[in-house]
């Protein structure tokens, strides 16, 4: 019988699976409407930082004048947003799933490949073998000139976008940042940043935009990404352990794939199937518990015997 702790940790690994999953959907559903990629990032910004001044404590001084934070916000929530919401105008949200979470595991291991840290371990690369099968299956219309130009855009701007993610993720945990710390100086960072550019500079399409669409954008990015996915993760974390989290989160790709046929109508070929399964199956597969070594049992079964 699972103790309640647990219980809770896998809870909140699905409320994770849940929201990243919807992200890519209301993100798709936003790059529809009549919304700029600038607009989404803005609503998602003023929401999430005027949220995090009323309900949680503000950066300290010495984290203000931190320069690696505020890189990481232009890496990891400015240009990161600003290339996945310019991508959902033009592909679908099963494209998505499959570059931004799909491929986390395949580019951070090519970061720490090029940054000296190693190959992963041998017991990983058949994960590697079927998450490049995927990528092979998603680009193959593009690669026999059976896609939209645009397909290529965005399909290239979700890639980089990945890639600053992996960046991101990278140098959060070399220097030793602790998550929630992040989530709530990014968040803050970003929109000093960002809004005033906005505001001033950048095309907006909020006229041609419903209020149910604004208002609806605003609240989702601003809440449940931002915030409320962040302390179900941190919770999971602690719970299971990253490395069993991240084997659940694997299931993301083909979660949104699947939900993006009724909720936005959009077509699920074999190909794009296929792809989706190779990535997910990839992506558990490098993500899984290493199973215990012959020593590790060895030692297990000497200190039950110990105990009996």
């Amino acid at each position: 019988m699972q103790s309640p702790s647990l219980r809770q940790g896998y809870l909140a690994a699905i409320a994770t699976l849940l929201l990243w999953s919807s992200f890519m959907l209301v993100s798709r559903l936003g790059g529809k409407s009549a919304l700029t990629g600038f607009d989404l990032l803005a609503l998602r910004l003023l929401t999430a930082s005027v949220l995090l001044v009323l309900l949680a404590p503000l950066p300290t001084r010495a984290q203000w004048r931190d320069g690696r934070l505020w890189l990481l916000a232009l890496l990891g929530c400015i240009a990161f947003c600003l290339l996945c919401y310019g991508a959902v105008k033009w592909v679908a949200a099963a494209h998505v799933a499959l570059l931004i979470p799909g491929m986390q595991p395949f580019l951070m291991a090519l970061l720490l490949i090029l940054s000296g840290q190693g190959w992963p371990q041998r017991r990983t690369w058949p994960g590697y073998a079927l998450m490049a099968l995927g990528m092979l299956l998603l680009a193959w219309p593009l690669l026999r000139g059976q896609a939209l130009a645009t397909q290529w855009l965005g399909d290239g701007l979700l890639l980089l976008a990945s890639l600053l993610w992996a960046l991101y993720a990278l140098l959060g945990k070399r220097w030793g940042y602790a998550p929630w710390l992040l989530t709530r100086f990014v968040s803050l960072a970003s929109a000093l940043l960002y809004l005033p550019l906005y505001w001033l500079w950048l095309p907006k399409g909020l006229a041609q935009a419903g209020w149910s669409t604004i208002i609806g954008q605003a609240l989702y990015h601003g809440i449940f990404p931002a915030i409320v996915a962040m302390l179900c993760y941190l919770r999971a974390v602690a719970v299971l352990g990253p490395a069993r989290l991240s084997a659940l989160m694997a299931l993301i790709p083909v979660l949104t794939g699947i939900a993006a046929v009724p909720l936005l109508d959009e077509p699920l070929s074999a190909g794009l199937a296929g792809a989706l399964l190779s990535v997910s199956l990839g992506a558990w597969w490098v993500s899984r518990p290493a199973p215990p070594s012959l020593a590790t049992l060895k030692l297990t079964l000497e200190q039950e015997k110990c105990r009996m």
